[in-house]
């Protein structure tokens, strides 16, 4: 009985089954042809021979036997166990899986089972599935080129192994020889079952051409379309075959190019098989196997018909069929990919404002995404393999991203608004399928127990539904009753079956409808899986990346960019249980790919949009005002206008004035590109891809800081062969012009800008950023320790207190630069603004680490005189030793010049700190970090705390420090007899600074040693009668005055009359100076 030959279920299971079968023979198949992947033993050249000779004896190979050729497979018969045991395991179940189609083909054609697509659509759709399945399987177990050797070395291995041969070897040995030829084989297997096969195909000509329609005649159908008859609206969408409205375009062709190969002979006698054939040989040129595996179908049947005696005639028409293909396939499907295009799109705008609509057109929504995965995939597999054609653009579809844009909104349409669905459709089966189904049961009069009790099972099982489930979220599964619906199909297509569904349509018709509605309930992502699966996208990564960089191209479409990556989300889809490690996470990096470009793309835009702007904010700055005052000036004194030649330099403000409100800008169109861009961001948050959640937004702001960064660090136009780098305050200006430009993408999509900025900014006060690349504040640093401090060590530059800020001084060769223009107070609070504390702090670190330098030397130089300015320091009241001394004393004026370099680094660093405070509020972690003023400087007393040596001892660097303080005092009166003059209250040889130095150098070094800071500097002042000598010189007495300003120690250090004669010289010296 049908009952007992389970057929639903051993269909179902064996399709499932066989799937996994074909994936894993794909799979192998990709291992054995990539060399990196391939096992290794197929690659080394000791195994060459034993490769050779397996191939040359297969499947009759003796192991045990004397055979030198495999004798390398015994040192290494584990190895080749632990190997191959998965590939051997997998060609066992290739046999297995034939043995079980056999059994089950056998037992259909024995009970003369009815098929037919119309009426029984699952029991159809299974066995066909099942034929090609079986067929796909064997092709592919074919292709693989090394499956003797895998099959044959295992074997070898086992043998040597255990003693014996694996028992299965010789089974399948013979089915690997048996498929040498496998389309001679497969079409001798498929002779008895020629008519069952041949009817379940023929029943295809009530489907496929109704379905394989040119675009014009959807055009005039109106097909898809919700508004072509508004009366009809809110009426549901229903035909007799709901099921193959959506099945998919390329599984039929499958069926039909497959079945008539296996089943041939009908095409000779039957001119319905014929036509129908022929239709499908011109819809394209190949058919998929399994993920990018294909079959030129024309090449196949013309070889396989050509050793076919009386099969001229159907030779003639495969080369009529390919011609007709080549010259008119590419636009016939591009036709209908344009129709879908804007079919789709009406169907998407018109949902997403009614949505309710979903429930009476859900139908139309499925057909909509069926027949647009069956054009991408169709363009998908002839892009890979166009053939030669007069117009091979019809190959190439730079608009797909709208086609696949508007596939993703409908899927998260149907995914949105599920509870729609599920209310409408729960009403239409308990209150009018239940209803329909019970009259049409208790119309019939025939209705054996078995078919009974699952007729009456689906109506009690409708009518029970009711609309609280859906209120109150309840999970619904209604898969028993649609496996119910398969059982039925198979006990009444039986030729002996007491109820015979073919006689019965009606049935047949309501059942199909109710299956569709129930997946409404519990099935609406496996419904979409099946009718917009774009998985297998994955295994055309190239064609797939070309066709989004032609969309790239086209600015129409960049608002629609974002499907391709959102597309990628699928493709873990197409992993099967049975070959989990088939699909490697390349979608992760595809995806990625796609939203850098994306971003990169947008970036491009707005970045030009804030370089626009940035120049015409640069024209507002003082800098360019002269020009202005110049030409108001001569207008208002009524000077000689310009001569016609001349350029006029036209005013900021110009390129806004418009006669003609028409004609588009470069503004206009970059922001026009900009909200094209934006737009794709902002219609999906987020979305998943191998488990990792992807925020296409995140990817632009990445994109953006990376740029951004490079930018501000071109616009400083650092150039380190001649010293030239930007103004700070001109970069600032720029940044903030960039700042404010940035701040125009947040009013097309949402996105923190101030987080952009503030990454980027926050990196720039690092020495290298995210990337490791150099930051304004390295370069900075770099110029000036390098261009500024290094001409004013050299005297070329001249540190001016009273304006608080360094000078150049003229000189024959012309400066590069002003020193001014660079270190006056405004610039300086730019340089702040732009680096800020942390980037000060890296500034503060170069210049300690140059005085540490300097202080090294200035040690080096105190030990080398050690025992001279031991006896110094002991005698500085006996002018007569001291002076012997002094001519014993070497390196004297080096010693000054590097205190006054030291000088000058600390008056540049004042000079910073000063600044920092105005820029900064709050920061406290160190009093200097917030720019407050600190009698000694912690970042000073840090780095001479460093220098100490390992072996010294606190009493010897309290000498040294001594010491190094008696040089300098009494190296102070070379100072009398060198030219110095004043400048600004400065000298023009920096000695001014040498005040800094001795003050702040001094502090830093007794409060390391923890001494007592004012008892030292006074015994520098002691050295008194040395000192009495020179005491002439006014450079020298105000430089004394600059040293301290303690009135008290000045004066009990130096006789009151030197004293008030020091000041009235100085105070003579200034005013001649100063004006």
């Amino acid at each position: 009985m049908a009952y007992q030959h389970k057929l639903a279920e051993k269909l179902t299971i064996l399709n499932e089954r066989g799937r996994g079968v074909l994936i894993r023979m794909k799979h192998i198949k990709t291992i054995c042809t990539d060399p990196q992947l391939r096992p290794s033993f197929l690659s080394e050249k000791p195994m060459e021979s034993a490769v050779k000779y397996i191939n040359k004896k297969f499947p009759n190979l003796d192991p045990r036997g004397n055979v030198q050729n495999l004798s390398i497979i015994q040192k290494q018969k584990t190895e080749i166990l632990m190997s191959l045991t998965g590939y051997y395991q997998s060609f066992i179940d290739v046999m297995e899986f034939r043995d079980h189609v056999y059994e089950l083909l056998n037992t259909i054609d024995a009970c003369q089972c009815f098929f037919n697509i119309t009426v029984n659509f699952g029991f159809t759709k299974n066995y066909l599935d099942l034929i090609v399945t079986y067929t796909s399987v064997i092709l592919m177990l074919s292709r693989i080129d090394e499956k003797k050797v895998l099959i044959g070395m295992y074997n070898c291995a086992h043998e040597m192994s255990n003693g014996t041969s694996d028992p299965s070897y010789p089974r399948l040995g013979q089915m690997i020889l048996e498929y040498d030829h496998p389309w001679k084989k497969l079409m001798e297997e498929f002779g008895p079952h020629t008519k069952a096969v041949t009817e379940a195909v023929l029943s295809l000509q009530l489907v496929y051409p109704r379905r394989n329609l040119a675009a014009e005649q959807w055009r005039m159908a109106q097909l898809l379309s919700l508004l072509s008859v508004t009366a009809n609206m809110l009426t549901p969408v229903s035909c007799d075959t709901i099921p193959c409205e959506y099945l998919s375009m390329e599984t039929m062709e499958r069926w039909i190019i497959m079945g008539f190969l296996l089943c041939h002979s009908s095409l000779s006698t039957n001119p319905n098989s014929q036509e129908l054939w022929k239709m499908a040989l011109r819809s394209g040129l190949y058919i998929t196997l399994i993920r990018d595996e294909m079959l030129n179908i024309h090449k196949v049947t013309e070889d396989i018909f050509d050793g076919i005696k009386g099969y001229n005639k159907r030779i003639a028409d495969i080369k009529e069929c390919r011609e007709y293909a080549i010259a008119n396939c590419g636009a016939f499907h591009k036709e209908k990919r344009h129709f879908l295009r804007n079919a789709i799109k009406e169907l998407t705008k018109v949902l997403e404002d009614e949505p309710g609509l979903l429930g009476p057109k859900a139908l139309y929504v499925f057909m909509a995404l069926a027949f647009s995965r069956d054009e991408v995939l169709w363009l998908m597999r002839h892009s890979e393999n166009v053939p030669k054609t007069k117009t091979p653009e019809d190959y190439v579809d730079p608009q797909l991203a709208e086609l696949l844009f508007y596939m993703e909104r409908l899927k998260t349409l149907l995914i949105q608004y599920n509870s729609v669905l599920q209310r409408y459709h729960l009403l239409y089966l308990a209150q009018f399928d239940a209803l329909v189904l019970n009259d049409t049961i208790q119309n019939m009069n025939v209705c054996p127990e078995e078919e009974s009790i699952l007729m009456t099972s689906f109506v009690s099982s409708l009518s029970t539904l009711s609309i609280k489930q859906v209120e109150n979220g309840e999970e619904f599964d209604l898969r028993a009753l649609r496996l119910d619906w398969l059982r039925l199909q198979a006990y009444t297509s039986v030729a002996k079956a007491p109820l015979q569904l073919k006689d019965f349509p009606d049935l047949a018709k309501i059942m199909n409808m109710i299956e569709f509605h129930t997946k409404m309930m519990d099935g609406v992502e496996a419904l979409l899986r099946e009718t917009s699966d774009l998985s297998t996208l994955c295994f055309y990564s190239r064609v797939y990346e070309k066709m989004f960089a032609q969309g790239c191209e086209d600015v129409t479409m960049q608002r629609y960019l974002i499907a391709f990556p959102v597309v990628c989300s699928h493709f873990s889809q197409c992993t099967h249980q049975m070959c989990p490690e088939e699909v490697k996470r390349k979608s992760l990096s595809l995806c990625a790919g796609f939203l850098e470009e994306i971003s990169n793309l947008a970036g491009s835009v707005i970045l030009e949009i804030c370089a626009e702007q940035c120049n015409l904010d640069d024209q507002l700055l003082p800098k360019h005002c002269a020009h202005t005052i110049s030409t108001a000036r001569n207008k208002k004194q009524k000077k000689q206008a310009p001569k016609k030649g001349e350029v006029q330099r036209e005013k900021p403000g110009t390129e806004s004035l418009r006669k003609d409100r028409a004609i588009a800008t470069n503004m206009d169109k970059l922001h026009v590109a900009l909200s094209e861009l934006c737009s794709t961001f902002s219609y999906w948050n987020h979305f998943t891809v191998w488990g990792h959640i992807i925020i296409p937004a995140e990817f632009l702001i990445s994109q953006l800081e990376t740029r951004l960064s490079k930018i501000i660090v071109r616009m400083a136009n650092y150039n380190k062969a001649t010293q030239e780098i930007a103004r700070p305050s001109d970069l600032l200006a720029g940044i903030k012009a960039y700042t404010s430009s940035l701040y125009v993408m947040s009013k097309y999509m949402n996105i923190d800008i101030t987080r952009l900025v503030k990454n980027v900014l926050l990196q720039q006060t690092q020495p290298l950023d995210s990337h490791g690349e150099q930051t304004i504040t390295t370069l900075y640093t770099s110029w000036y320790l390098e261009g500024l401090l290094r001409q004013a060590s050299s005297a070329v530059i001249v540190h001016c207190p009273i304006m608080h800020c360094f000078v150049s001084q003229p000189n024959e060769n012309e400066a590069s630069f002003k020193a001014e223009e660079y270190s006056d107070v405004s610039e300086l609070q730019a340089l702040a603004g732009l680096i800020g504390p942390y980037g000060l702090k890296f500034m503060t670190e170069n210049l300690m680490w140059h005085i540490t330098s300097q202080v090294t030397e200035l040690k080096k130089l105190t030990t080398e005189n050690m025992d001279i300015l031991v006896q110094m320091r002991a005698n500085f009241d006996k002018p007569e030793v001291m002076a012997n001394l002094q001519n014993k004393l070497q390196a004297s004026e080096n010693v000054l010049k590097r205190m006054t370099i030291i000088g000058v680094i600390l008056s540049f660093r004042t000079m910073t700190q000063a600044t920092l405070g105005d820029v900064t509020l709050g920061v406290f972690e160190l009093a200097s970090s917030a720019g407050l003023a600190c009698d000694i400087d912690p970042a000073l007393v840090s780095a001479i705390a460093s220098m100490r040596a390992d072996g010294s001892s606190v009493d010897e660097e309290y000498k040294l420090s001594c010491l190094l303080f008696v040089y300098i005092a009494v190296s102070l009166p070379i100072l009398a007899s060198c030219p110095s003059f004043l400048f600004s209250t400065g000298h023009h040889n920096n000695i001014h600074c040498l005040a800094t130095a001795i003050n702040q150098l001094s502090a830093a070094m007794f409060t390391v040693l923890n001494k007592n800071i004012e008892q030292h500097l006074k015994e520098f002042l002691l050295v008194r009668n040395f000192l009495l000598r020179t005491a002439r010189d006014v450079c020298f007495l105000n430089f004394i005055n600059l040293l301290l300003n303690i009135q008290d120690m000045l004066e009990s250090c130096f006789p009151y009359v030197l004293m008030r004669n020091a000041y009235r010289e100085v105070y003579k010296a200034s005013v001649v100076t100063l004006g």
